[in-house]
């Protein structure tokens, strides 16, 4: 029996008891009391055992809360780690790729200056051959112009 639903019936009790005269006192009807003191000691352990049971639920939900919350926190740490580490990676073959860049970039400057260095050689050894040639040209040129000379002059 509802334990509120005995109170109540307690409380009628004392409603329907006869006052004594100049007191704050009442009669009340001693089986009636006795009966509803008895009912309600059989219903208090029922409404603890509710309440301890409301209680144990209560403390399995928070139980289980706290264990979902933990594995979400931890999830989400590794997910933090994860990000944290594949930004580092990320940032690492940034720096790589820069100095791989960097390393061409003088490379290729380096290269620049050596081709450069050649084809000046070259153009030079050419410039040397061809005053070579010319001077050759235009001593067969001298040779053949003094040479009419020479043939009148026999």
């Amino acid at each position: 029996m509802d334990i509120l639903h005995l109170i109540d019936r307690l409380e009628e009790l004392f409603n329907e008891s006869r006052p004594i005269p100049f007191t704050h006192n009442v009669i009340v009807d001693e089986d009636r009391m006795l009966d509803l003191i008895d009912q309600m000691r059989v219903a208090i352990p029922e409404e603890v055992k509710k309440a301890q049971q409301i209680i144990a639920g209560r403390d399995r939900t928070l139980a289980q809360a706290q264990e979902e919350a933990n594995r979400t926190l931890a999830l989400a740490r590794e997910k933090s780690e994860a990000l944290v580490e594949r930004d580092a990676i990320v940032d690492a073959a940034r720096a790589r790729a820069d100095e791989i860049i960097a390393q061409a970039e003088r490379d290729i400057q380096s290269y620049r200056g050596d081709a450069d260095q050649y084809v000046l050689e070259t153009l030079t050894r050419l410039e040397v051959e061809m005053d070579r040639g010319l001077n050759q040209v235009r001593n067969s040129i001298k040779l053949l112009q003094n040479e009419p000379a020479h043939r009148d002059q026999s």
